[in-house]
């Protein structure tokens, strides 16, 4: 089974719609481990909706918490443990995307982050960005304590308004490629979802890179 994972450089910094694009492009499957809050309208939910193809097939969550908190702090309300142990990845012969929770370094319990459950996944990861100011910062960061860890990042995909002095300097500074930019879309749909689907098949589909 091939995976990748799609992590962040924070919150709300566009994992889901990424998680879309890929999840089209590949016609993977799709898995959110850990959601926390927004249940009636969750991640897996949006990302269905926003997939044309028929092949992908999206699995349940290892965890999920009504309140849209840190994945620790909604479990704890809960009277909850997450245990990455249990964090199993779905049964499929299809590819399979992979959507975080937050950056790197949210917390899962008292002590495993995000990065801790990448790794014991063992997924290569697609990194995800958006221009603003001190994005520079975090997407270096992010980069640093994956490549301290080991793992293998196939690239940088950016969103929102561009900033080509911002990203060139990314992409120079890490040796890593932008895989893709995703404009400031009045409206995401299937037709965008579609549109990206297509750039991103033209840059690492056809490569393979994203093989295990």
């Amino acid at each position: 089974m091939k995976k990748i994972f799609i992590t962040g450089i924070g919150t709300d910094v566009g994992k889901t719609i990424v998680s879309a694009i890929i999840t089209e492009a590949l016609k993977a499957d799709y898995w959110k481990p850990v959601q926390s809050g927004d249940l009636e309208n969750s991640d897996s939910m949006k990302v269905q909706q926003l997939i044309s193809n028929t092949t992908s097939v999206f699995h349940p969550e290892a965890y999920k918490f009504t309140r849209p908190l840190s994945p620790h702090t909604a479990a704890e309300l809960e009277k909850r443990v997450i245990k990455t142990s249990k964090i199993k990845p779905p049964k499929t012969a299809n590819r399979l995307v992979i959507e975080g929770a937050g950056g790197l370094l949210v917390p899962l319990n008292k002590k495993k982050l995000m990065i801790d459950l990448i790794e014991e996944l063992n997924t290569p990861v697609i990194v995800v960005s958006r221009n603003y100011l001190g994005s520079i910062n975090h997407t270096l960061m992010t980069v640093e304590i994956l490549k301290k860890r080991k793992i293998r990042i196939l690239g940088l995909i950016i969103n929102g308004e561009p900033n080509l002095s911002s990203e060139n300097y990314i992409s120079n500074y890490t040796n890593l490629p932008i895989l893709l930019r995703v404009g400031q879309e009045e409206t995401i749909d299937q037709h965008t979802i579609l549109k990206y689907a297509e750039k991103i098949k033209l840059t690492i589909l056809k490569k393979n890179e994203y093989e295990n």
